[in-house]
């Protein structure tokens, strides 16, 4: 049972529950080096969610609900990566300079994922770090970008550990806007 999926909408009483809720369950193994909770089955770590997506709506029905459900994970990480980058706290008291402030988190925290989805896209040490990584690894790297004679260049120490992969990913990010 590996990536067991099943609808038990059937078994619960949802008298009180919004028309058309649908609950999921998924049984898996965790992942290894995982911390066993008391409420793992047999060594199968149990989930359920709740929908109201109808039946019908999306192929593949059960497993096709969970294989969506399963993919908002990706904006949790980018909520959680956002929190790590000052979302968590509002540095102002004034509404206009918080929200000043959210603007510009939101617009770097997105420049952030396309620099790794452009850039670093195989370079899965760098393209699925967390915020804090890619800020150690990536953006406080001591480089300088100059220009002469009608060419653009990035000088970075070549004594740092990911030194080639910045300037392979800084031309592949010039390149997609050039």
């Amino acid at each position: 049972m590996t990536g067991s999926v099943v609808e038990v909408t059937g078994m619960l009483d949802l008298t009180t529950w919004p028309s058309g809720a649908r609950v999921i369950l998924r049984a898996e193994r965790p992942h290894p080096g995982a911390q066993l909770r008391f409420t793992d089955a047999d060594g199968h770590r149990i989930t359920a969610f709740i929908t109201d997506i109808p039946d019908g709506v999306i192929p593949g029905q059960t497993a096709g609900l969970e294989l969506n459900h399963r993919q908002h994970a990706r904006v949790e990480d980018r909520i959680r990566e956002a929190k790590n980058s000052g979302l968590r706290n509002l540095p102002c008291r004034g509404f206009a300079e918080n929200t000043a402030w959210l603007h510009v988190l939101l617009t770097a925290t997105d420049l952030v994922c396309w620099a790794k989805l452009l850039g670093f896209r195989d370079i899965p040490a760098l393209a699925h770090a967390e915020i804090t990584t890619f800020r150690n690894l990536v953006l406080h790297v001591a480089a300088r970008i100059t220009r002469s004679a009608r060419q653009t260049r990035l000088h970075i120490d070549q004594t740092w550990r990911w030194a080639q992969e910045i300037t392979h990913a800084w031309r592949t990010i010039r390149a997609a806007f050039t």
